[in-house]
């Protein structure tokens, strides 16, 4: 892994000045025009100094803005075609982002004799073990078929130049943070030039680019200096009596580590709970109405980060101050601008990024625009995720769980299972008998949903107990024995 020293701490590095299209050696050129460019998308201009010259950096960047040539480029430059093996390892949290970048690597990669393979679950290790035997240079893939490969010892990382995490909020919110964990055990004892590509940069996030990078450097697009900005601000125009659906939604394909709903009222607050604790998930309320017991244990959940969701007023929510709170959803528009100001304010401390989704009406419409003029806030209007969109995210997120809980299985564990293997078998070959597959699905990723919250936590310190006197009648007792 990566090491610094103190005197390099000391000193915080430079920023590095971006490069032009006709700048870029000449591998690159050739590559990027067969690629079809005749110039650098911002994201380029700025990351390829960085990579180039090994920085580890924090880059963020949206999906479509460029950012897949921002790291294969450099690859032209510092991976050697003549050594067949991998040299460049690029995790990303779905199989289609794994062909996506497969196919762009390519294309880039065609006249350069460098050679790419996209591995992820639901098809045969084959052709991808072959690809290995082949010297592939450039692994591309889920965290979780990589972690298989390793494991079955089909490719080795001992001579890793460059690992890139590609939509890293994505990749947590997965839940792909034990198997990126179990990855980092095969990295080289040394330093290998690591970059993480992410839309925000909320603290979970920032807490495990900390545990694969030191000292990271940050670029953001939003501004000519490098830092993390603040908060995103999303609106999403919902048509009537939708919102109930739309924030289910929402959750699903977001998966927040931590989020607080605002309602302007005490009934709306006591209703939203309801709707989120009947769908499965941990949400509690915290309005005026509640006694004051009840008041504790909810902002004692809160103090102690065991609470996902929390539902409160503008009014019942002053003062409280959630460190990795990485969403603010507005379920309706606040009745004053300023508590807009207050509420998106709570997310996106600390210099991580956090998200304020807002959920409206058409009639609520001309409030989110006032508060856009009045504040100069860029709100990003997005559609609604359909339902088919939300079961592909869960569908994905599913199969992370199941592969890491068969990898976690001992040989008599998988002995044991093949008790099932004709049953299995029949009710996959019966439509009648899908009802009973779903269920079985459904039951087990709400398990393992509330088991693997995209959350990295920093370890507890361990509180120092008082400790018990020993007797000295046991060790005179052994003495004579003796």
């Amino acid at each position: 892994m990566n090491t610094t020293t103190p005197e390099q701490n000391e000193t915080p590095p430079a920023t590095l000045p971006e490069i032009t299209f006709s700048e870029l050696p000449e591998k690159m050129r050739i590559a990027a025009g067969n690629a079809g460019w005749d110039s650098l998308m911002p994201v380029q201009r700025r990351a390829i100094p960085y990579l180039s010259a090994k920085h580890d950096v924090m880059i963020q960047a949206r999906t479509g803005s460029g950012k897949t040539g921002a790291f294969l480029l450099p690859m032209l430059e510092r991976l050697n075609p003549n050594k067949k093996t991998c040299q460049a390892l690029i995790l990303v949290p779905t199989r289609e982002l794994a062909r996506q970048v497969e196919k762009e690597a390519e294309i880039i990669c065609r006249e350069s004799g460098l050679k790419t393979v996209a591995v992820y679950g639901g098809v045969g290790y084959g052709p991808q073990i072959k690809a290995f035997e082949q010297g592939a240079q450039i692994v591309v893939g889920t965290p979780g078929r990589v972690l298989d490969h390793l494991l079955k010892r089909s490719f080795s990382l001992k001579n890793l130049e460059m690992l890139i995490f590609d939509e890293a909020d994505r990749m947590l919110s997965m839940g792909f943070y034990p198997d990126m964990k179990a990855v980092q055990r095969y990295l080289p004892q040394r330093a290998v030039n690591t970059c993480m590509f992410s839309a925000t940069f909320p603290v979970h996030v920032m807490r495990a680019a900390n545990e694969f990078m030191h000292e990271p450097e940050f670029i953001s697009l939003s501004s000519d200096h490098v830092h993390v900005t603040d908060t995103e601000h999303i609106v999403y125009n919902v048509p009537s009596m939708e919102k109930d659906r739309t924030l289910i939604r929402l959750i699903e394909l977001e998966n927040p580590v931590s989020a607080i709903i605002f309602c302007n009222t005490k009934r709306r607050v006591s209703y939203v709970t309801t709707v989120l604790q009947r769908y499965g998930y941990d949400a509690d309320e915290l309005s005026s109405d509640l006694s004051q017991s009840r008041r504790e244990r909810v902002l004692g959940r809160v103090r102690e980060g065991t609470l996902r969701f929390l539902v409160a007023t503008d009014v019942a929510a002053r003062g409280i101050d959630i460190v990795t709170l990485s969403h603010v959803i507005q379920y309706e528009p606040p009745d004053e601008m300023e508590a807009y100001i207050h509420r998106a304010g709570r997310t996106g401390r600390a210099g991580a990024t956090g998200i304020a989704i807002s959920l409206v009406y058409p009639i609520e419409q001309r409030a989110i625009k006032h508060i856009a003029a009045r504040y100069e806030i860029e709100f990003d209007e997005r559609p609604i995720p359909t339902d088919e969109e939300v079961a592909k995210v869960v569908a994905e997120r599913a199969l992370v769980f199941l592969e890491a809980s068969l990898r976690e299985r001992d040989k008599l564990q998988t002995d044991r299972s093949l008790r099932f293997r004709t049953l299995a078998r029949k009710l996959a070959e019966s439509e009648d008998e899908l009802p009973i597959i779903t269920m079985l699905l459904d039951d087990y990723y709400q398990k393992m949903q509330h088991k693997f919250v995209p959350r990295v936590e920093e370890k507890p310190k361990r509180e120092e107990k008082p400790r018990a006197k020993k007797s000295n009648r046991g060790r005179r007792r052994r003495s004579r024995q003796r």
